[in-house]
């Protein structure tokens, strides 16, 4: 009799588990990101014993190139929050400044195989002597999608890309791509030689 009870249990608990996933009323639910809570756009000089002057956002940081081969004025800016780094690199222009925006061409053409689109965008300030292009490079798996190289076309070359420390999903990156372009921008139009 004491088994027969337990048997009944069971078969009772069975059906009620059955009966309940018995719907078919399910909608799965589509893929979600985090929220991106962004700091407010403030910025501060930097200003060294390198050539020239910027201004960066103070949620960032400015450190040294690790690389061993780094020259003199190569500098990461770090965006410890968002995992980006704008890797700048400074170049003395001598009789070489097409070879400079030729090799700079050659990093942004790298990106091609990922690339849907590649936007270059002039750069003009007249009164900071600061002329170049900007690359907006388009695509979902494209590691640097924001790349620069400006000069005073007499002495001073600088070149800038942004990578980030994660696999490239520029779909679901596309919030800190705009916010992080718009102080890269920034940095570009306060840029002054000494």
């Amino acid at each position: 009799m004491k088994k027969s009870k337990i048997n009944l249990a069971l078969l009772a608990v069975i059906i009620i588990v059955l009966y309940s996933c018995g719907g078919n009323d399910y909608v799965p639910k589509p893929r979600g990101y985090f929220r991106i809570d962004f700091p407010d756009k403030k910025y501060r000089s930097f200003d060294s014993t390198c050539p020239f002057v910027f201004d960066y956002p103070v949620y960032s940081r400015i450190v040294p190139d690790p690389d061993p081969k780094a020259e003199p004025c190569w500098i990461n800016l770090e965006f410890p929050r968002f995992k980006g780094t704008l890797h700048l690199s400074y170049k003395i222009v001598k009789n070489n400044l097409y070879q400079y925006f030729e090799d700079a061409h050659t990093f942004v053409t790298k990106h091609i195989p990922k690339a849907d689109a590649i936007n270059p965008i002039p750069v003009s300030y007249d009164s900071n002597r600061v002329w170049g292009l900007i690359y907006d490079i388009e695509g979902t798996g494209v590691a640097s999608t924001y790349q620069f190289c400006v000069t005073d076309s007499a002495k001073n070359f600088l070149r800038g890309a942004l990578y980030f420390d994660v696999v490239p999903n520029n779909d679901s990156l596309s919030p800190v791509l705009d916010f992080i372009k718009k102080d890269i921008d920034h940095l570009v139009a306060t840029l002054r030689w000494k």
